[in-house]
């Protein structure tokens, strides 16, 4: 599915809604979570470094709401972390209106043949483990939401893999299937659950994967900021299950 062309996001259009962003000190993270504060969301910065945290925190407010670090390492983090991290918000806020697993990493572009074992288990649990642990935490806080949004990052090689793409792309498939039996599972409620894929952007990871390319030739994270409005969003409403394709 693509966002509808037709859609302009209202000034104010995230506006009363909590919206936790992973992955947030970089790239596509960084954006959205910027123009999700700038619309009227409160936004929880999520990452794993302190000063990037800060320095986000600092640049984000005075855009819109007082934004709040969720400083967690997915890697590493174990189940009281998690739980901490729930109950901060729950203290906090009550609920969660938006839930954007943004966070990942690369791994090693190399045949299954000779990846190595362990960072195919790093890059697992990241991109795929530590999305499922997040937010089976959450879950009930975005049950309290009259309308929430969960919306996974997705990739091209989530749905058909590629020779040398490896972990990244197995975890993006599992990504996929768990947005798929959220959705199932939630048809009843208020939370949706949806994917988005943002195609060929200029990142930091995108470099890494083609280290060879003329970054100008990308879109920018920037250029993202519509749909991401449109999927975390009220004008989405009612949408669940479904896979969504950037859109020039």
């Amino acid at each position: 599915m693509n966002v509808p062309r037709n859609f302009m996001p209202e000034p104010d259009c995230m506006a009363d809604r909590v919206v936790l962003v992973t992955g947030a000190t970089r790239g596509i993270g960084r954006t959205v979570a910027r123009d999700l504060a700038k619309h009227g969301a409160t936004v929880l910065l999520h990452g794993r470094n302190a000063a990037a945290l800060d320095s986000l925190h600092e640049e984000i407010s005075g855009l819109g709401p007082e934004p709040a670090v969720a400083q967690l390492d997915l890697e590493r983090a174990q189940g009281d972390e998690y739980r901490h991290l729930t109950e901060q918000i729950e203290e906090r806020y009550g609920r969660l209106d938006g839930l954007l697993h943004n966070a990942g990493v690369l791994g090693d572009r190399s045949p299954i043949e000779h990846y190595d074992i362990a960072l195919w288990q790093r890059v697992i649990h990241v991109n795929l483990n530590a999305g499922f642990i997040l937010t089976r935490c959450l879950l009930p806080l975005l049950g309290r939401s009259g309308d929430a949004s969960i919306l996974f990052t997705t990739s091209g090689v989530g749905q058909r893999g590629r020779a040398y793409w490896g972990a990244y792309s197995v975890s993006k498939f599992g990504v996929e299937g768990l947005a798929q039996v959220l959705a199932d599972e939630l048809e009843n409620t208020s939370v949706r659950v949806n994917c988005f894929n943002p195609g060929a952007t200029r990142t930091g990871m995108r470099a890494s994967a083609y280290p060879a390319e003329d970054p100008a030739t990308l879109k920018r994270p920037e250029d993202l900021v519509r749909p991401y409005l449109f999927l975390l969003g009220p004008a989405s409403r009612g949408i669940t299950g479904q896979r969504f394709e950037f859109q020039a």
